[in-house]
């Protein structure tokens, strides 16, 4: 349904130095007489641009839409469209740059990923490029648009005269790159005062119609920007960045929307516009699905830079599904993120190997099947190379500390706790909450306990070496630097593989505990049942018996027969197998202990879970092996 907007009529000032942008149409509209603008959006196509797929069909359905509107058209991205991709390490910005002229966009907007090869390469790609690139809020040191970005673009088409402007978010968004922005002498100002000021002037002095603002800040930024545009300047905001599904909507007057990323929907807006008012609107995003042809030109350039850099070769076989999606490698252990992990410890002889979740991209999952270098460098995107640094115990538990999202924090409550990394090498707990002493604990390396005082060879790669990600690693000096890409490192290793099979369930390397039961001990002699029992943290209102394992400090586990809560009393009951219990702890002689940890899945009455089926507690086990059938029983518990 079209929903109305309520303005006052002003006198509109009809300036010059317009820029004519692709798909004018003849005819100019009378002033008396409403004209439908349509706005054609997309944005952060990331690794989309690499691939002879949806980005190709997103240029065909900008296409088909243009021709098909009843009105002027405009074309605008919301950032992040030069990288990520597989071609970034071989050919950087090129091939998306030379899709995007093919496609004649008005503007794009400078995202966090357009500086994914250096600060020097904006004005490289910006002057390559047949459309503007704005930075509103970001300026030099003589408070003018900074290497080949502009302060805004006025198109007029069809009569309508359209300010576009674009904005980012210095924390949220610049924050996310490893510029150091101070010392380029660039300044990125605040969004939600810049935006306004920017779109008074186009529409009171450069008497604009409607404004557009392309905002690499994300949905929630981008309310807020429209929450802080008091007198309704702002017309729309095309938003990027945080890569969510946000059909068309109004706050504060302003429509906002969002389409995912990586190519997957277009933007659909048809403005009203009369009298210079921008009077009402209707709008949506439309999917790119396979049935979409793909735009032969734009097809030929992506199959051409592919070809260069032989990315459609072969290199092994996986025998599971290779899972290099965000919502698991930003949350838990991945397989995918394991092999990345083990290919880098493998390369350097590291003791750990580390690498961050944003790293991994293309959100997709990869096999069963064949996997071919273009898969991977369409995973691993970052010209990043492999350094290894040397770290303390201590400086290794900051760093993995570093990472923790917790559930209290903005982002955990929009996307619930995140480990945010992957990790090989070692095994630890972490605790996403706020009012704990340690986030990371129970750390083990190599299957031995952490010393804080020893010293541990870690692999990283280039972008997490010089402080990215918020690690705390810019001034440790490397022991060593490959000068490989991380993608080639992992390619080689799969090449020499040949066939892989990362485990799907997780090793167990890195275990979120929400609160803590009583430490218990156990005899185990491999008959009949171990039964532990638990005082109960308060915020228990249930527990999940087939999210309950033993693991061991490395990669067993067993799961357990189940799991009980008594309501009445508080009580937690968990059984074992003790046949399990004991194969779990094989090798240790008569009379020896083995430490191990219980995990037990329950329901809080504190705690919303967002990727998480349910949240965790946790109790340390000493198992002691016994030939005579004792066994042992635990009537404690305690909260973290």
């Amino acid at each position: 349904m079209p929903h109305e907007r309520g303005f006052g009529r002003r006198d509109v000032l009809r300036a010059g130095g317009v820029a004519l942008g692709s798909g004018a149409l003849s005819g100019v509209a009378s002033a008396d007489e409403p004209t439908t603008l349509t706005v054609l959006s997309y944005n952060d196509v990331q690794t989309a641009a690499a691939e002879d797929g949806d980005f190709p069909r997103l240029v065909t359905l900008i296409e088909e839409r243009r021709a098909a509107a009843d009105g002027p058209v405009v074309v605008v991205g919301g950032g992040d469209q030069v990288g990520p991709h597989a071609l970034g390490p071989v050919s950087q910005w090129r091939a998306p740059v030379d899709v995007l002229n093919h496609v004649e966009p008005d503007a794009d907007v400078i995202g966090n990923h357009e500086f994914d090869y250096g600060f020097d390469e904006v004005s490289a790609f910006t002057e390559a490029s047949e459309f503007p690139w704005l930075a509103t809020n970001v300026v030099d040191e003589s408070g003018e648009s900074f290497d080949g970005t502009e302060s805004h673009e006025i198109v007029e088409r069809g009569g309508v005269r359209v300010g576009l402007i674009g904005l980012v978010d210095e924390g949220a968004t610049y924050g996310k790159t490893n510029i150091d922005f101070e010392a380029e002498g660039v300044t990125v100002a605040d969004y939600t005062e810049v935006g306004p000021e920017t779109a008074r002037t186009l529409k009171e002095e450069e008497g604009v119609d409607a404004v557009v603002a392309l905002a690499h800040t994300g949905v929630p930024d981008a309310e807020a920007l429209a929450e802080a545009d008091a007198d309704d300047h702002i017309d729309v905001v095309v938003a990027g960045d945080d890569e969510i599904r946000y059909p068309p909507a109004e706050t504060s007057g302003t429509v906002v929307t969002e389409g995912v990323a990586r190519a997957r929907y277009l933007g659909e807006l048809e403005l009203t516009v009369e009298d210079g008012e921008v009077v009402d609107w209707d709008g949506r995003l439309i999917g790119v699905t396979d049935d979409v042809p793909k735009d032969p030109t734009a097809s030929e350039i992506v199959a051409s830079y592919r070809d260069e850099a032989k990315l459609d070769t072969v290199v092994a076989t996986t025998e599971t599904p290779l899972d290099a999606r965000f919502s698991t490698n930003y949350h838990r252990e991945s397989n995918y993120g394991n092999l990345v992990t083990d290919a880098m410890r493998e390369r350097t002889g590291a003791d750990v190997a580390i690498t961050n979740a944003g790293g991994i991209r293309s959100d997709g999952v990869y096999g069963p099947g064949e996997i071919t270098g273009g898969d991977v460098f369409n995973t691993l995107p970052f010209a990043n190379t492999l350094v290894t640094v040397e770290l303390t115990g201590a400086e290794l538990v900051e760093a993995l500390a570093s990472q923790v999202v917790t559930m209290e924090s903005d982002t955990g409550q929009n996307f619930g706790a995140e480990i945010s990394q992957q990790v090989s090498g070692v095994r630890f707990e972490w605790v996403p909450h706020e009012d704990v002493e340690e986030r990371i604990r129970d750390v083990y390396v190599g299957g031995e306990p952490l010393d804080p005082e020893a010293t541990y060879a870690v692999a990283v790669n280039s972008f997490i070496a010089d402080g990215g990600s918020g690690y705390p690693l810019a001034d440790e000096p490397a022991l060593e630097e490959t000068d490989e890409l991380l993608a080639t490192t992992v390619v080689e290793y799969l090449d020499a593989e040949g066939t892989v099979a990362p485990p799907v369930g997780g090793e167990g390397r890195m275990q979120r505990v929400d609160r803590d039961l009583a430490d218990a001990e156990v005899t185990t002699d491999g008959n009949g049942k171990v039964v532990c029992r638990f005082d109960a943290p308060a915020d228990v209102e249930s527990v999940a018996g087939d999210a309950t394992t033993v693991w061991t400090k490395g990669t067993g586990r067993v799961e357990a027969d189940g799991a009980v809560f008594d309501e009445s009393d508080g009580t937690l009951v968990v059984r074992v197998d003790d046949g399990e219990l004991s194969d779990l702890v094989e090798g240790a002689e008569d009379g020896e202990t083995a430490p191990l940890d219980l995990y037990v899945g329950y329901e809080s009455a504190e705690y919303d879970r967002v990727y998480f089926e349910h949240s965790r507690l946790n109790a340390d086990v000493e198992a002691t092996v016994r030939e005579d059938g004792r066994r042992g029983r635990v009537e404690a518990g305690s909260a973290l």
